[in-house]
């Protein structure tokens, strides 16, 4: 079985882009540890084609390449947090209808392509600069929520997951500046995303 792993730098984690092989040293990484000695005798292969920064028309735009191309059968999408970080660090446009419009058009392509699609939910804790993010990113998840729970196969929703835990841990155990996970937080993606994988297991 082919998984790829596609989106931003939570994805991406410091991958080799020049070794195939390289799945970097965040999530991907640490679920392909934990999967493969479940299944010894299933070749399993596992693609990381995050690229740090992307935004989700970044990913329409070589999904054709980046995935598609490789015949996988399944993909593993988390995607959507630079999107609204770019707009509050660069001063970037982001308008909510082609975002809806991009992340509609990404998942139809890979569900045209007969590839299962896993969408991991983008997540933003409440480090202090980030807060004023909060109302926008809401909106944004409207979205992510609303498009993938109609075309994604699987959606584990980690926003939820993660601000319902720091009400009682420091959010800095999974993510010192609200947006990229510690090895903790990267942990915890790998260990909730590999349960919606093995569903599709062949």
């Amino acid at each position: 079985m082919k998984i790829v792993f596609f989106g931003d730098s939570i994805t991406d984690c410091g991958r080799d882009r020049d070794n195939d092989k390289s799945l970097g040293n965040g999530y991907v990484k640490i679920l392909a540890d934990k999967l493969r000695p479940i299944y010894p005798d299933t070749d399993i292969e596992l693609i990381n084609k995050g690229i740090s920064g992307n935004e989700v028309g970044d990913l329409l735009k070589r999904v054709q390449e980046d995935v598609i191309n490789l015949k996988p059968d399944a993909a593993v999408i988390m995607i959507g947090i630079n999107n609204v970080l770019h707009k509050f660090k660069n001063g970037t446009t982001l308008n909510l209808k082609q975002f809806e419009k991009d992340l509609y058009e990404l998942l139809s392509l890979l569900k045209a392509a007969g590839i299962v699609v896993i969408f991991l939910e983008p997540f933003l804790l409440p480090a202090p600069d980030k807060l004023r993010m909060r109302k926008l990113f809401n909106e944004e998840l409207e979205i992510i929520n609303r498009v993938a729970l109609e075309l994604a196969d699987e959606f584990v929703a980690y926003d939820e997951m993660f601000n319902g835990l720091v009400q009682s841990i420091p959010y800095a155990e999974y993510s010192a500046d609200g947006v990229h996970p510690t090895h903790r937080g990267s942990r915890l993606i790998a260990d909730t995303a590999i349960k919606a994988i093995r569903k599709h297991l062949l």
